[in-house]
């Protein structure tokens, strides 16, 4: 098995996101014994946007080139998505327009559009701020339904959310939120045993 771990906060050691795809992908490699796990910071090595293609040897090319060889690589990905003013990072965003490329994960075909990337299982620890799975900011959740949406695209059916909400509520909601989060990731992992 192939885990592909990707962090995209820029909150470094306070981010709720990366402790929980840290865990994620713990129990992936305990669960899955000889996983081999491949990191990627996009915080930490952002990469630049997308750009038209100007030959093999641009470094830009080159880096998303690699970065397509990991995602079709991967039999799981594991992604950190906090939400940035109720969608995804820039950093995140520049990662996904990476992979999202005609002819390798995706295609026009006469019947409408066709994924290329599927048999793949997405795992997307999320963070929010406010609550958005329900109440009046739900409308304001671009996120969850834009990620759900972009890897469905590309073919990838099984999409599963770890998710702690409502962590800038208060120190309690925070800790109970990320506890939650937590708990769930065993079930999680087992579910896919």
């Amino acid at each position: 098995m192939k885990v592909l771990h990707i962090d995209a906060s820029a909150l470094g050691t306070y981010s709720v996101t990366r402790g929980l795809t840290a865990a994620i992908v713990a129990e992936f490699v305990q669960s899955h014994p000889g996983a081999e796990v491949t990191y990627r910071d996009l915080h930490a090595n952002p990469l630049a946007p997308w750009s038209m293609p100007v030959g093999d040897d641009n470094p830009t090319d080159i880096e998303a080139a690699k970065v397509m060889d990991e995602f079709l690589a991967a039999d799981v990905v594991v992604i950190g998505a906090p939400m940035y003013n109720f969608s995804v990072s820039s950093t995140l965003k520049a990662w996904i327009d990476r992979i999202a490329v005609a002819g390798k994960t995706f295609s026009y075909t006469s019947a409408g559009p066709q994924g290329l990337a599927g048999g793949k299982r997405v795992v997307i620890a999320s963070s929010r701020g406010g609550v958005y799975t329900e109440g009046p900011a739900a409308s304001m959740d671009f996120q969850e339904p834009y990620l759900r949406a972009m890897f469905g695209f590309l073919g990838v059916t099984d999409i599963e959310f770890v998710r702690a909400e409502g962590i800038a509520m208060s120190d309690d909601h925070k800790t109970n939120a990320v506890g939650s989060a937590m708990a769930s990731i065993g079930g999680l992992i087992r579910k896919a045993a």
